[in-house]
This record gives structure tokens, sequence and C-alpha cells, in this order.
């Protein structure tokens, strides 16, 4: 847990490493304005790569994003398709700013099920960045949690393994990386989604009314605001 040490910071106290932000309410918030819901996924994009400008401003190191989920490739097909048209405009010229700010791409999820063109532009993205070690992006894609454990245990039952918690969190797709110590939920839904559910044992957890593309730079430090005020005792007195 690092701790707020510059004047951007939107309070003195404990700022989460690790901070997990499940997107929610790009569809609904373009509806309510007559349009259609690609334009709020394109809305929704654009929130998040300012969003993790800031989130790295304040001192968060980590920041995993759920922008796609196993489930959401059911939706309709010129949906699913707009979704990927988003893909290849963020890997193909909004990831360059992660680069910029020496940090570190990681997909979260089976790339299998992705046309090969974006798993291609992911993994140059992947690769390129990979030399960095300080800040991290992790993009959650087609990643459901529960395909993510069963993923870890076969892992395990091919090796002839006998897992410790330890080791069962490194054949995980986030291994290697501290846990969420927050998971923030935009679009008034009040649960996890089958978003890091092994991960969030003990994370804090903040939801908030506010629609993804409208939920500002402020909004995501009240959010810090409200984490830093908490007392987490992981079970302990």
């Amino acid at each position: 847990m690092a701790v707020y040490d510059n004047e951007k910071s939107p309070a003195r106290g404990r700022v989460p490493a690790h901070v997990g932000i499940i997107m929610d309410g790009n569809g609904r918030w373009a509806k309510s304005r007559f349009m259609p819901r690609s334009y709020g996924h394109l809305k929704g994009m654009e929130r998040m790569i300012g969003l993790l400008e800031h989130a790295f401003d304040v001192g968060v190191r980590v920041v995993t994003v759920y922008a796609l989920s196993t489930e959401n490739l059911s939706r309709p097909k010129d949906e699913v398709d707009a979704l990927f048209g988003l893909f290849r405009k963020y890997f193909g010229e909004y990831a360059r700013k992660i680069i910029e700010r020496e940090s570190r791409l990681c997909i979260l999820g089976d790339m299998s099920a992705l046309p090969a063109d974006i798993r291609g532009m992911a993994e140059k993205v992947e690769a390129e960045s990979a030399r960095f070690t300080g800040r991290r992006v992790n993009i959650a894609l087609n990643y459901g949690a529960r395909d993510e454990i069963v993923r870890a245990v076969n892992l395990a039952v091919s090796r002839g393994e006998r897992v410790t918690k330890e080791s069962f969190a490194s054949l995980l797709y986030t291994g290697g990386q501290p846990d969420p110590d927050l998971i923030i939920r935009t679009g008034k839904e009040r649960r996890l989604s089958n978003f890091l559910l092994y991960q969030a044992a003990y994370s804090e957890l903040y939801f908030s009314d506010k629609m993804f593309p409208a939920f500002s730079d402020r909004d995501f430090d009240a959010a810090l605001k409200d984490y830093a005020a908490r007392d987490r005792r992981f079970g302990k007195v």
C-alpha cells in the first residue's frame, strides 16, 4: 500500500496500490441521450483513458478494467462488432499513451475467441510494454472469474501439483500482482458480476450510481477518500 505524496492526491492518507474498475452503464448512458449503445461504449473508452491517467497521477500503481466479459459476447452481433472496433482503435491508438507513461499492459482473459487482428495488436502492445515495472494496466477481455479459476485448477492438475493459496494465485491471470485493494463499480448495480472473484476476497467495494461515461476524476477521488477512511482488518481485531 502506497501513501499519497504529491499535490494531485485527493486526500492525505492511504491510496490503494491496485484498483479494479467495473465500467458499467455505457449503453444506458447513451440511451438516456437518445444515442446508440455503440456511442456509449465509445465515450466509455475515452473516459477510461482519462481515468487511467488520473489514477496514475494520484499514486495508484495497478488498474484493472473490465472491458469485455465472457457473457458480453452473447450480446447482439452489431454491438459486439462495435466493441471489436473500439478494441482495434484502443490497441492501435490509445494504448500508445500507456507506453508513453512507462506502464505495462496485460490482457486478462481468453483471447482465443477474439478476432485474430485484435489478438495480434494486443500482443504487440503487451510485448512493447513488458519492460516497464512501475505501473500496470490490466485489460480484462473475454474475461470471467469462474473461467479463470477453472483454468487455474486445470493447469495445476495438468502439472500434477498440489496447490497452496500462494501457488494457486500464481496460476491466475493476475499471477505475481497484488490483489485489488479497491473495486469500483459504476452504473447503479451492486455486484461483482464475475470479476476477480478469487482476488477480491478482501477488496473494499465502492459503488457509484453514475454511468461510467459520466464517472469523473472527482468521482474517482471520492472513491479513494472513502477507501482511505475504512479500517481494513483482514479478519483480525
